[in-house]
């Protein structure tokens, strides 16, 4: 642990950074985030002011809410980049998006164009009350794509009860777990919280995320960094949101 000296006061400074952040809804009227280019913009501030250098936004492709195709995330990107450009913002934009397990998604995947990051991670999510009848073949035919599964917010799924039993079949089948940092200061409900505190000491956490829909989210991040189970989390796994 690092320690900055002030006379007789001392400071503990969180040893670890986190500089990419995998898992946003940052791009304009597209999803449920962000609502306008200029909200958009305050969201890109708030994320470089917490210490982030690049975002990796994830905006939901969901077959009956939002019909997103890779065409038309590319296009909001280009929009937010060349606004971020304008305004003096640093802060690196990518895109991904969060693939939701319905009956279209075998459909996305076999278009061929698919909105992954680094190394052909795929970000995806399902219903937070029921678990997909068909999880197990859905995660076959990303691997058989050539993907990695990631699953976004694992910590808050309901369906998921048997914390040791539910998880490692997860990862058994090689699915990688993204958690959400405000999940840890109780963001998402006591059941969310205590499941993300699990996972960290399992060492079973590969990502980070935001998830930010708005300034809210990013306020929260910054509470996050201050805890010494900010430190924990990079001791206790291995997290790869910086390789990227």
């Amino acid at each position: 642990m690092v320690f900055w000296n002030f006379g007789k006061k001392k400071k503990k400074v969180n040893e670890f950074r986190l500089l990419t952040d995998i898992h946003s809804h940052i791009l304009p009227a597209i999803d449920d985030g962000s609502k306008s280019l200029e909200e958009s913009i305050d969201m890109l501030r708030g994320m470089q002011d917490t210490g982030y250098s690049k975002v990796i936004t994830t905006p939901h492709i969901m077959a009956d809410v939002y019909r997103n195709t890779p065409k038309i995330v590319r296009e909001k990107l280009y929009i937010l980049r060349e606004e971020a450009r304008t305004r003096g913002l640093y802060i690196e934009i990518d895109t991904a998006a969060e693939y939701y397990l319905d009956d279209g998604f075998l459909e996305h995947l076999n278009s061929g164009d698919i909105l992954s990051f680094g190394d052909n991670y795929l970000l995806f999510e399902t219903s937070y009350m029921d678990r997909p009848i068909n999880m197990e073949e859905m995660i076959f035919e990303i691997q058989s794509a050539g993907f990695k599964p990631v699953l976004a917010h694992p910590e808050r799924y309901r369906y998921i009860n048997n914390l040791e039993y539910d998880y490692s079949k997860l990862k058994d089948l090689g699915v990688l777990f993204q958690l959400n940092l405000n999940s840890l200061i109780g963001g998402y409900g006591k059941s969310a919280k205590q499941k993300a505190e699990f996972l960290v000491k399992q060492g079973w956490v590969s990502f980070l995320g935001s998830d930010a829909h708005g300034l809210k989210h990013i306020e929260g991040i910054k509470k996050v960094k201050k805890l010494s189970l900010f430190d924990t989390i990079f001791r206790n796994n291995n997290i790869l949101n910086d390789t990227l």
